[in-house]
């Protein structure tokens, strides 16, 4: 009884503070709470736009979330808009919790954005700048004290055709709490609410926290109590206090962890289970689980597709291992050393990019022409010198043994082996882009041990460096068959940079990598007759690579265009699946990329095939493709939404509203052609 007073009183205390702020408002003074409305760029006629409330609260202030909690107030729009156009609903990022004297409050303490849709007059005519205003309320508090404040924003809208993406924008989207892809189910039994959130195991829950949208439901200061049973988080919380609603449903958002990555949720009445196994925030045991996840995926990729092009430095690192006990170790341990360092490399660029507002998943090098271009010369050296066209002048990736080259072969091997995911790779890189930053890279540390673990086991196990053949004359005839597989990893590169960056690109990077041949061959005749390179031929490379660094990024353009397709499909995008769930229809959404050769493999194995057609159109399966090539940032929120960093991924939605079902990343034909029987 006396904290049901005392936050009575805490409430009245802070309405009589709104009351003495309010001549402050009428002398126009600076808010406390700086807005800015934004737009993000052109809309067609009748088309939308996304526009932005951005909030940049002063130090010590705090504004609010939709549901303010036990005080506050979220925003109020009053819209002056063009004869047919129409706003749509404030979309908030992941709210922080501030617990005062009882009270729980919704809030942000420092700069957030406010996105919602703008649809324009469908007769508006292109070219024409249609102009919008706003009377904007919202609160601006601090731990003592509140202020009302307002304001009246304006801007235009430019009718015409949308223009390239905006980063800003695009980084307040990465904000917003993603869409949960099942329903959730709540019940509620004498003074708790209870509700079972389908939420898969392997995502690991950080200082979780459920925040209620739905009025007068739950006591938004109570503890939390979550558990696990299975794929289903269970969260059991108190009933409001003062007059209890029981609604048909309750929305939501659930904060994953303090980075403030979260989910909405739309929970409808029905069966919750009982007990489950506890869960907190830092003591959630899914740790173990992803790292040795993440060990196995490293070591599977060492036979999956996406390695091919570089078994043959493998191959030659193998042979030699053979040589003596102490050179096989010690070549083990570099090997292993480039591809961990690689791997948290590729890791914390990936992690910093995320951070910084790019939507970006795992293997992202491979959608950048420029460093498509570096790998196509960087393989074209490789096969020249597996040739035996010239030698590298330091102990290099297949010349000399040695741990020098191990180290780079086995930066190299990471760089090039891992952009596709693999089997168990993909749930611990998925929730790697969700941890904090220092389990986040131990994830990416193991995948690369992962990967040189057979390296390493042959270094250190003498039984198994027994099998392999003695070193010998025959290595210099298979160092040059090694060439083979290299060589078309160069062409493979050829192919990749035109698909990237259109056929022009492709033709001076091709034009650069054969100067750069001419060049390793005079150098191979300077060293035939035991000369050093000199400071001409240095000279002649770094013109060579400057002109490239220089001339290659202004020829950037769009890609060539694809392939016929023998399974008919339309790109892939959340309007083109939400408009075919509506209709019943099953559909096959895959996504693929060009670099990914895992992704070309399934597609030639399974995907593309007449028998998958021939099921697919019989069963009305609407098939959508993602093409990854190039960075997309609606496919990158779709994969980090499913919990994969990367592709392939591949996702089944049965007809008439069934629930959807990720699919194994190997396919066969049968896999596809049973889900329509």
């Amino acid at each position: 009884m006396i904290n049901r007073y005392r936050r009575l009183v805490t409430v009245l205390l802070q309405l009589f503070a709104l009351l003495l702020a309010m001549p402050a408002l009428a002398q126009g003074k600076p808010t406390n709470i700086k807005p800015q409305l934004l737009v993000e760029g052109p809309a067609a006629p009748g088309g939308t736009v996304t526009l932005a409330f951005l909030m940049t609260p002063q130090p010590s202030w705090h504004g609010y979330w939709q549901n303010p909690g036990d005080a506050g107030l979220g925003m109020t729009t009053e819209w002056t808009l063009p004869a047919g156009a129409s706003a749509g609903t404030l979309q908030y990022p992941v709210p922080g919790t501030l617990l005062i004297s009882g009270l729980m409050n919704h809030v942000y303490k420092s700069e957030y954005a406010v996105l919602l849709p703008l649809t324009l007059p469908a007769d508006a005519r292109p070219g024409t700048r249609l102009p919008i205003r706003v009377k904007l309320g919202w609160l601006a508090c601090t731990d003592q004290v509140c202020v009302p404040e307002e304001a009246e924003l304006s801007a235009e809208v430019t009718v015409g055709q949308p223009g390239a993406p905006d980063a800003r924008f695009d980084k307040w989207r990465m904000a917003l709490p993603a869409p949960l892809g099942s329903p959730a189910r709540f019940a509620i039994e004498g003074g708790r609410v209870r509700i079972a959130i389908p939420l898969p195991a392997s995502v690991r829950l950080e200082a979780p926290h459920l925040f209620i949208a739905t009025e007068r439901t739950v006591d938004y200061a109570a503890p939390q109590a979550f558990s696990r049973e299975g794929d289903l988080l269970l969260v059991d919380l108190p009933r409001a206090k003062f007059d209890p609603q029981s609604p048909s449903t309750i929305e939501g958002v659930l904060r994953l962890d303090g980075a403030a990555n979260g989910v909405t949720l739309k929970a409808e009445p029905g069966a919750v289970p009982q007990g489950g196994t506890p869960v907190g925030g830092a003591q959630s045991p899914a740790l173990w689980l992803l790292l040795i996840s993440a060990l196995a995926g490293g070591l599977l990729l060492n036979v999956m597709p996406c390695v091919f092009p570089i078994l043959s430095l493998k191959a030659l690192s193998l042979a030699r291992a053979g040589e003596s006990e102490g050179q096989a170790r010690s070549e083990g341990l570099a090997y292993t050393a480039g591809v961990v360092l690689a791997c948290l490399a590729l890791g914390v660029l990936l992690l910093a990019l995320r951070a910084a507002g790019q939507e970006v998943g795992w293997a992202f090098q491979l959608q950048e022409p420029l460093v498509v271009a570096a790998l196509l010369l960087l393989a074209v050296a490789i096969t020249a010198n597996l040739l035996g066209i010239y030698e590298f002048a330091v102990p290099g990736f297949a010349s000399e043994g040695s741990p020098q080259g191990a180290f780079a072969t086995g930066l190299l091997a990471a760089f090039a082996a891992t952009p596709c995911t693999g089997p168990f790779m993909a749930a611990a890189m998925g929730a790697a882009l969700l941890l904090p930053v220092p389990e986040a890279l131990a994830l990416f540390a193991m995948l690369g041990l992962g990967l040189a673990l057979p390296f390493l086991a042959i270094a250190y196990v003498p039984r198994l460096r027994a099998i392999l053949p003695k070193p010998g004359a025959w290595m210099v005839t298979f160092k040059k068959a090694m060439a083979v597989p290299m060589g078309l990893t160069a062409l493979a590169l050829v192919w990749l940079s035109g698909r990237l960056a259109g056929n022009g690109f492709a033709f001076a990077a091709v034009l650069i990598a054969l100067i750069v041949v001419a060049l390793l061959v005079l150098l191979g005749r300077r060293q035939r007759f035991g000369r050093a390179a000199g400071g001409r031929w240095w000279a002649m490379l770094a013109v060579v690579l400057a002109f490239g660094a220089a001339g290659l990024p202004g020829m950037v353009r769009e890609g060539s265009g694809a392939v016929d397709l023998v399974l008919p499909s339309q790109p892939f995008s959340e309007d083109a699946l939400a408009r075919a769930r509506a209709e019943g229809k099953p559909v096959f959404a895959y996504f693929t990329a060009d670099w990914c050769l895992t992704c070309k493999v399934n597609e030639a194995a399974a995907i593309e095939r007449e028998e998958t057609r021939a099921a697919f159109e019989a069963g009305g399966v609407v098939v959508l493709r993602g093409d990854w090539t190039r960075r997309d940032p609606a496919i990158t929120r779709y994969l980090t939404r499913h919990g994969a960093a990367g592709v392939p991924l591949y996702v089944w939605y049965p007809a008439a509203g069934g629930e959807p079902q990720i699919l194994p990343q190997v396919l066969t034909i049968g896999t596809l052609t049973d889900l329509v029987k």
